[in-house]
């Protein structure tokens, strides 16, 4: 695995990058850790391979795989209508445009389910992708859900459930399932069905004070290439914990979370899917749509972003996946997700192959980081 590190070390060194981690693992186990650059530029300590990452959207796999195992479990059905358990989602209206400021809404003519919430088909979107959302959110002030206030879950809908694929605060809704299924704050449900078994001991909701000095800063790219320190923390303490955003981890944790999925649902002996439930989670679950390129309202927060382009791209429930071989890289099949401060992560179940590639950076989509992302996962794949 020399050519990982020579590759990481580059993108260090060419890329004004301040720090990465980069881990992958087969079904055997990991089969590469390393840790590259700085903390920060407001800490120059070596970046280590346990530093804690804010991972935002990586959160929603692990959300989605909450209510998988209810689904397993007989207490949640893929097709139920999500307003049988929350009747608020029932309310929601669709965003049809403006009259002059004014957002004009009709009612959604189909009521959405859990599917269409674990695949992004549910109508919910965020702003910082849609322009009407942006708008919408500029002329009424009401907050967002990133703002861990309960009223930002009541945004309205972009289309009609189930008619098209759209980025946005779905499993933030299906984590609140979650809880009114189970009685549980979502925080606990993961901590105790997922977390605890898997050895996921730095995946937490909020950074304690001995974690604190392993929390890797982060960072913005200006429009002229500088960088600078910038806090983008989730709230701390919200109202509610959004299954879409709110987590930090490490990459030793979610590679045990991906090393489950490579397994089967098992990891080291310990069983929390079956293998048929992780097989219905790597389907294609949205029919003819295809997951498209994500078009950015807010470039200072993301480029437009689209692994792959060309390559026709599907969802499963919790994943996004390719339909094709990528040479020298992952297999059709493959499963992956990212976040706003350029987390990144896939597995892919033909090759058997996992990983996870951490960083702390806006914009996401970085062109520099995404050039180093690519380094890493051919590298990987380099020797098989």
């Amino acid at each position: 695995m020399r050519s990982i590190d020579q590759a990481m070390q580059t993108a260090i060194d060419n890329s004004d990058i301040p720090g990465i981690v980069a881990m992958a693992a087969d079904r055997g186990g990991v089969i590469h850790a390393g840790a590259y650059g700085q903390m920060g530029l407001d800490n120059p300590a070596p970046m280590a391979v346990d530093t804690l990452f804010c991972i935002y959207s990586m959160t929603k796999a692990i959300g989605t795989t909450c209510a998988v195992m209810l689904i397993e479990r007989g207490q949640l059905e893929l097709d139920q209508p999500v307003g049988d358990i929350l009747p608020a989602f029932d309310e929601l209206p669709v965003l049809v445009g403006f009259d002059g400021d004014d957002p004009v809404l009709r009612p959604a003519k189909k009521r959405a389910t859990i599917r269409h919430l674990a695949t992004h088909t549910s109508g919910c979107g965020y702003q910082w992708a849609s322009r009407r959302l942006a708008r919408y959110f500029e002329v009424t002030g009401k907050p967002i859900a990133q703002s861990g206030k309960k009223a930002g879950l009541l945004a309205p809908l972009l289309f009609d459930p189930g008619t098209d694929w759209a980025y946005g605060i779905s499993i933030d809704w299906l984590g609140q399932v979650v809880e009114a299924v189970t009685g549980q704050r979502i925080d606990r449900f993961c901590r105790d069905e997922l977390f605890d078994p898997l050895g996921m001991a730095d995946t937490v909701f909020e950074v304690d004070d001995d974690r604190a000095p392993r929390l890797a800063s982060a960072h913005q790219r200006g429009r002229d290439g500088t960088l600078a320190v910038a806090d983008r923390s989730p709230p701390s303490q919200p109202e509610f914990y959004g299954m879409g955003h709110a987590l930090y981890s490490t990459a030793p944790d979610y590679l045990q979370f991906l090393r489950m999925l490579l397994g089967g649902g098992t990891l080291d002996g310990t069983r929390v899917l079956a293998p048929e439930t992780v097989a219905l989670m790597t389907q294609n679950h949205i029919g003819d749509l295809a997951v498209r390129k994500l078009i950015s309202q807010r470039p200072g927060l993301s480029k437009d972003a689209e692994l792959f382009p060309g390559v026709e791209k599907k969802h499963g429930l919790g994943f996004t996946f390719v339909t094709e071989d990528i040479p020298a890289m992952r297999r059709a099949g493959s499963q992956s997700w990212a976040g706003i401060l350029n987390t990144h992560m896939w597995f892919d179940p033909k090759a058997g192959i996992a990983g996870v590639f951490l960083t702390q950076m806006l914009p996401f989509f970085d062109p520099p980081v995404i050039d180093a992302y690519g380094a890493f996962e051919r590298a990987v794949y380099s020797g098989r």
